[in-house]
């Protein structure tokens, strides 16, 4: 299910909603913009448009308004109750909430969970969860209904009288509800890890129980393991909304086979170590001493299972074989997440996140932000993240230990958990992603080669500047780092004298700093001598953040005491224009450079 919404219209609702949220983590407060300004994920201009897009987007809706409202809004836009998202009420006092819509999509449940927040009672007004105290087609954690369709009917023959047949099969929930369970019942109810589907007079649900232990030979044709997994749940007639999980060694962690049959299920795989497996080795059906050889225990399908179900489970189906993988299942005693057993696979994400202001964020830098556990960065780049960061685990670095939060991100992920590392800007862009792909190079463990690695991009200080000023890059340009920390200076110096001959727009990252101060001097001198004194300049300073200030000027006002190690500064090239604004200020553009090739055929065509 997607993150809540928290839809709060005016300021008397915020404390609600931020009530809300500091219990349940997944949800994110949405707030109309013209209204309130503090304390908001996401920000929105009209509520009916807004309201519409997240239903139709299937988000949770937890309304801190009028019923009226959310009714109003998306009377239009209405399905069924079988599709249509969770649409809860939540008066501004907290003192009464009131499910509207999908209520057998979670509705009753988050209503419920809300309302012991706030000591009050929810208004469930469902039938069947009115009178019965469960919703049927909402099993509790750790189980599936086989064929949702069936409850209406089901709950239809309750409420007139019938009652349900009490036997071994019987979940143990149903016992726990107002459900009239009687020896001679008509109806029934069981569980079961088999494929059965049930009927409109027999409710059949599956615990979350079997366990699915794979191994394969290094790069194993996905399709050949998903083939086996399936032929082995065939062979124990398992139903799919039985399965638990994908388990495994971790030195399979990396191997896209694995991941592909988890996939495949709609899952994550887990990963145990060695050691762990090892244990199992006197449960095994099929101990292996080529397999101990291999890889230091003596199964890896049989002992992966094992070790998910735990003390207490057993294999069902022992190890299943084809060309170049394993597959066996275990059965737990009762329903488990996959999340409780083994570890993931690791995953460093490495954060650009702009400048830094919340409105120059991408969507894929928020998700970001929701998934990850730890957060490495250099601290004044985390604080820039400020709320987001509530309740995770920041570990802070100073400038000048790059390597050192480098190597801290990949340790951790190692660990299992999901990392981000975070750079302001683009992290591609003299950042932290090349220092990382550098050491996993160089130094790399076994662990950190096994992480799943995702770069996230992020505005960059040119793109930034850039945009503030007008469109200073519209034609060819290259960024130049004044740094002569790692890069010797005739070096850095012949890449400036390349790039005035070439004649692009010059952006210049790190143009000074406490211990640098003649780099800048130097390459002005450099861009004198051949650029017009009158060449648009633009210098920007901490851009998207307090503090900000951007100026434009000429190539002959530049001056490098104007400018610090939070600068960037951008050169035009000899086509660059600058327009003046009605307001005083200057518009930047470089021409695209396309006027030369009309004119030119215009010229052949005549």
């Amino acid at each position: 299910m997607n993150d809540w919404a928290l839809v709060v219209l005016g300021p008397g609702g915020m404390e609600v909603a931020e009530k809300v949220k500091s219990t349940y983590h997944h949800a994110k407060i949405h707030a109309l913009k013209r209204r309130i300004v503090k304390g908001v994920d996401i920000r929105f201009d009209d509520v009916s448009d807004h309201l519409r897009m997240l239903f139709s987007s299937g988000t949770p809706i937890i309304g801190v308004c009028a019923t009226g409202i959310l009714i109003r809004s998306l009377s239009t836009s209405l399905n069924s109750k079988n599709v249509d998202p969770p649409v809860i009420a939540l008066s501004e006092d907290g003192k009464a909430i009131i499910p509207l819509l999908g209520g057998h999509k979670g509705a009753n449940e988050i209503a419920g969970q809300i309302a012991a927040l706030f000591g009050i009672s929810a208004a469930i007004t469902t039938a069947g969860d009115a009178r019965f105290g469960i919703a049927l087609d909402a099993p509790p954690k750790g189980w599936h209904l086989a064929n949702p369709p069936d409850v209406g009917p089901f709950v239809a023959d309750l409420l007139a009288g019938e009652t349900v047949r009490l036997d071994d099969s019987l979940p143990y929930f149903i016992r726990e509800t107002n459900i009239p369970v009687y020896l001679g019942g008509i109806l029934q109810i069981s569980s079961t890890i088999k494929r059965r589907t049930g009927t409109k007079r027999h409710l059949v649900y599956h615990p979350v129980t079997v366990a699915i232990g794979v191994g394969c030979e290094r790069n194993t044709d996905q399709d050949e393991l998903i083939a086996l997994v399936e032929s082995t749940l065939q062979i124990a007639d398992i139903a799919p909304a039985a399965i638990a999980g994908v388990f495994s060694l971790d030195l399979k962690a990396d191997e896209p086979a694995v991941h592909a049959v988890a996939e495949h299920f709609s899952t994550m795989p887990r990963f145990f170590d060695v050691e762990l497996l090892e244990k199992e080795t006197p449960r095994l059906e099929n101990p292996s001493e080529i397999v101990y050889s291999s890889v230091g225990c003596h199964g890896v399908a049989e002992a992966a299972a094992l070790a998910a179900v735990g003390a207490d489970g057993h294999l069902i189906v022992a190890k299943q074989k084809s060309a170049r993988s394993t597959c066996a299942l275990a059965l737990a005693p009762k329903p488990f997440s996959s999340s409780s057993v083994g570890k993931p696979r690791g995953r460093l994400f490495i954060l650009g996140i702009g400048p830094g202001g919340s409105d120059w964020l991408t969507n894929e830098a928020e998700a970001v932000i929701q998934a990850a556990t730890d957060f490495v960065g250099y601290g004044l780049y985390l604080d820039l993240l400020g709320r987001r960061l509530k309740r995770k685990v920041r570990h802070d670095f100073a400038l000048g230990e790059e390597t050192l939060r480098v190597q801290k991100a990949l340790d951790i992920a190692g660990t299992g958990k999901t990392v981000a590392l975070v750079s302001s800007g683009d992290p591609g862009i003299y950042a932290m992603a090349t220092l990382a792909f550098q050491l996993l190079e160089t130094q790399g463990r076994l662990e950190w080669k096994q992480l799943e690695i995702i770069v996230c991009p992020g505005i960059s200080a040119l793109q930034a500047a850039a945009a503030r000023v007008g469109a200073p890059l519209g034609h060819d340009f290259c960024t130049i780092s004044l740094s002569d920390l790692l890069t010797p200076w005739d070096l850095i110096e012949g890449r400036l004298r390349a790039a005035v001959e070439g004649d692009f727009v010059i952006a210049l990252y790190n143009p000074v700093s406490r211990t640098r101060t003649s780099q800048l001097v130097k390459a002005l001198r450099i861009l004198l001598h051949t650029r017009p004194s009158t060449t648009p300049v633009i210098i920007a300073r901490n851009l998207g953040r307090k503090g900000e200030r951007v100026r434009t000027l000429t190539l002959g006002e530049l001056d490098s005491s104007d400018v610090d190690m939070l600068t960037v500064v951008l050169v035009g090239s000899s086509q660059t224009r600058s327009i003046r604004r009605s307001d005083g200020g200057d518009w930047i553009y470089t021409p695209r450079g396309y006027q030369n090739e009309v004119t030119a055929a215009e010229k052949e065509e005549a």
